[in-house]
């Protein structure tokens, strides 16, 4: 059975950093993509960034420069740095893994990034950055 956790959200004041992490438990990490995204209530689910198993990351303009994605497959964890942080990145964060493989070479980075492309979820860590 997969499950997906996340970890190491928090209350940060603005242009500081947090570091999320992601386990997996039944899923080989390296044999997956993964991918982190967010979600306000009462908004639709975004995709922040995505790394595949050789390590090529695709980020979201908003993530681009501040946000740094990572995975350590003998641990079986993935990681989101957060550097500079600002008040609107307050978001609920979620890990996901695809099951259905490698994405075409011609693929967008938004369509990499789309939540439905995604099959497993954790449950989600709050980041809350004051001003």
């Amino acid at each position: 059975q997969v499950q997906v956790v996340e970890s190491g959200g928090g209350l940060v004041q603005a242009g500081g950093s947090l570091r999320l992490s992601c386990t997996a438990s039944g899923l080989p990490l390296d044999t997956y993509v993964l991918g982190w995204f967010r979600q306000a209530p009462g908004k639709e689910r975004e995709g922040v960034s995505c790394i595949t198993w050789s390590g090529s990351s695709y980020y979201a303009d908003s993530a681009k420069g501040r946000f740094t994605i990572s995975r350590d497959n003998a641990k079986n964890t993935l990681y989101l740095q957060m550097n500079s942080l600002k008040p609107e990145d307050t978001d609920m964060y979620y890990c996901a893994a695809r099951q259905s493989g490698r994405f075409s070479t011609y693929s967008s980075t938004s369509y990499r990034l789309a939540p439905y492309n995604y099959n497993y979820w954790g449950q989600g860590t709050q980041v809350t950055v004051s001003s």
